[in-house]
């Protein structure tokens, strides 16, 4: 358990926290939500004692262990199998498939596990840095922005890994539907405190606008009240008769302390300068082949038509040629074959993290805002500036002072000043808090054009998609339907424990034959007992809420006898809510089901190899 006490912090002018407190219970896993700058990265790193509050304190168990996912590219070995070892707790150190089962879910490949981690991107080394962080077995494990470098495929995996966590969890995203599958309560940072309740994002957002309209009626009855005594009190105050009263009124007022009428908190405000098209084709690309080596093609004749009001997202693994593809279609990139043509009425916006270097960095967000588009004043510069959250003063930053997250917004507010018609965005999610993708989306739905859309945030593709792009299999395709209907006929093939590989050695005597038999024996009874534990546990649960489900059912049948519907409504909400905690056991049943045949098959290729030996 993590308590935090009456914390205060502040830079400068800004106060972040003012009396701040939070618990973590013992199980709990927390999504932490809040606008950014509020003070979330803040919170994380005064909690792992990267920095500290300037009044307060962090309180937690003796032995208590914080891990936290870190942002620095060190590493120490020379295999990725082996970086990802270091993150082990001691007596663990040689449990090399905790660490290969991790990376597999993380999107490693088998061929990858012994490859120099310095040869990965950039994106895959923070997947390396989380996968230590994981295997780790932290107390509390800080996750902030895990999703950012994942794909759809280890997004969901890792989804799954934290939700069977033990213990317990703090984690940022700005991917809602990810936080809202895995956490248990929710702590936001609002108006300088921390409010922590039970349950997922819609229900802390809904008790906070509750609060607050209760906060405004209530300091709006208080300052009527207020008034009322006044005027008794000027009235009166003459009236010997009266002096008893209007001596009451007085100490009435003088204890009554006013509510501060609350400050309006500013969102991101969308809206996209869309301009009429009247074609009935906007895009078609035909035969589009290319690859950056000629012996791995990632794009190989594929064809594709952007129609009118399209809602095209492009979904797959990481390093699958999704990117490429986007560039290809905005002629960024030439293409090996094929051709990708515009209709002449097409006026394109486009959007990816990598386009924050053309900015210039000695321009004003004001100024770079001017000059991408000379015919708009400087009034109308302000105004996509105030909408991209620079009001005022802060719109003449320079671009070189932004961070990555508000050269994006930049990036967003350039976009917004142009009148288009048809959009391509890249990830365009990754710098915006859960309000800004929120409002984000919205405009995007409200958008009349015609838009194609990377992203793994599956809330996203929910919402949008008419139309995909699929990168599977190494076979891009395009599936006619919204992204449910993929999920229910084609959908995503899990990623699997890798299986280890055992170290050869030719020169084993019968003694150490033995011994390292008896060793693999005793290390599947160690790693298989508490997984078959666990499986039996949920079976016992199982059988319980079936019996239940049958008892209940029989309690609907006699109240449907009797027309009793009160009993009737109250009896079928218990029936959906133990059907669905079936459902979501015999979830957990397969899962570890199949981590029992995994790890099993592992010793099963240990034992057969070192027979072979």
């Amino acid at each position: 358990m993590l308590t935090i006490e009456s914390i205060c912090k502040g830079f400068g002018n800004q106060t972040l926290f003012e009396d701040a407190s939070l618990q973590i219970n013992p199980g709990e896993r927390v999504g932490l939500v809040g606008r950014n700058g509020h003070g979330k990265t803040t919170l994380l790193h005064i909690i792992a004692g990267y920095d500290h509050p300037d009044e307060g304190r962090v309180n937690c168990p003796a032995g208590y262990r914080i891990g936290i996912l870190s942002q620095k590219i060190v590493f120490s070995e020379s295999t990725v199998r082996k970086e990802a070892m270091t993150g082990l707790p001691d007596h663990e150190r040689e449990h090399y498939w905790k660490a290969e089962k991790v990376l597999a879910g993380l999107g490693f490949s088998s061929l990858d596990m012994d490859r120099d981690p310095a040869v990965f991107s950039g994106g895959f080394q923070v997947r390396l840095n989380l996968a230590k962080v994981l295997v780790s077995e932290p107390d509390l494990l800080i996750l902030d922005e895990p999703t950012n470098y994942l794909d759809i495929t280890s997004i969901r995996w890792i989804s799954r890994f934290l939700t069977a966590w033990p213990r317990e969890v703090l984690l940022v995203t700005h991917d809602r539907g990810f936080m809202d599958h895995v956490v248990t309560h929710i702590a936001g940072i609002h108006r300088h405190k921390i409010r922590k309740i039970a349950g997922d994002t819609a229900k802390y957002y809904d008790q906070v606008a509750q609060d607050e309209a209760v906060y405004e009626k209530t300091r709006l009855n208080e300052e009527k009240r207020k008034k009322e005594i006044e005027t008794f009190i000027n009235r009166f105050r003459a009236k010997a008769r009266l002096a008893n009263m209007v001596q009451s009124r007085i100490k009435t007022l003088e204890k009554q302390e006013s509510k501060e009428k609350l400050s309006q908190l500013k969102n991101l405000d969308f809206s996209f300068h869309y301009l009429p098209f009247n074609g009935k084709q906007m895009l078609t690309a035909e035969k589009l082949s290319f690859a950056y080596e000629p012996q791995k093609p990632l794009i190989n004749h594929f064809s594709v038509t952007v129609q009118p009001g399209d809602k095209i997202a492009v979904i797959g693994q990481n390093g699958k040629g999704k990117t490429t593809l986007v560039k290809l279609l905005t002629q960024k990139v030439v293409p090996n074959s094929g051709s990708v043509t515009f209709n002449p009425g097409v006026a394109a916006g486009y959007f990816e993290q990598t386009n924050v270097l053309t900015l210039n960095e000695g321009h004003t967000i004001e100024e770079e805002l001017i000059e991408a588009h000379p015919d708009f004043d400087r009034q109308a510069a302000r105004n996509i500036c105030g909408a991209m959250m620079f009001e005022k003063d802060a719109a003449l930053k320079k671009i070189s002072v932004l961070s990555g997250g508000e050269k994006s917004r930049v990036m967003l507010g350039k976009l917004l000043l142009t009148p288009v018609n048809l959009l391509l965005l890249d990830e365009p999610t990754n710098h915006l808090d859960i309000e800004a993708c929120d409002a984000f989306s919205a405009a995007l739905q409200n958008f009349p054009g015609a838009l194609i859309l990377v992203t793994h945030n599956e809330l996203f593709l929910h919402s949008l998609a008419t139309r995909l792009v699929v990168f599977k299999k190494d076979h891009i395709s395009v599936f006619e339907g919204n992204y449910q209907e993929f999920l229910d006929k084609d959908g995503w093939e899990e990623a699997l424990p890798v299986s280890g590989k055992q170290n050869k050695s030719q020169n084993l005597n019968k003694k150490e034959m033995r011994q390292k038999k008896s060793e693999i024996i005793a290390g599947r009874s160690r790693v298989l007992g508490p997984i078959q534990k666990k499986i039996n546990a949920i079976e016992d649960e199982i059988e319980i809420r079936e019996s239940r489900i049958q008892a209940v059912n029989d309690e609907l049948l006699t109240a449907s006898e009797k027309g009793d519907g009160k009993n009737i409504q109250l009896l079928s909400k218990q029936l959906s809510d133990l059907e669905l905690e079936v459902e979501s056991l015999f979830a957990d049943l397969e899962e570890k089901t199949n981590d029992l045949e995994s790890h099993n098959i592992q010793f099963e290729k240990q034992l057969k190899e070192l027979e072979r030996l």
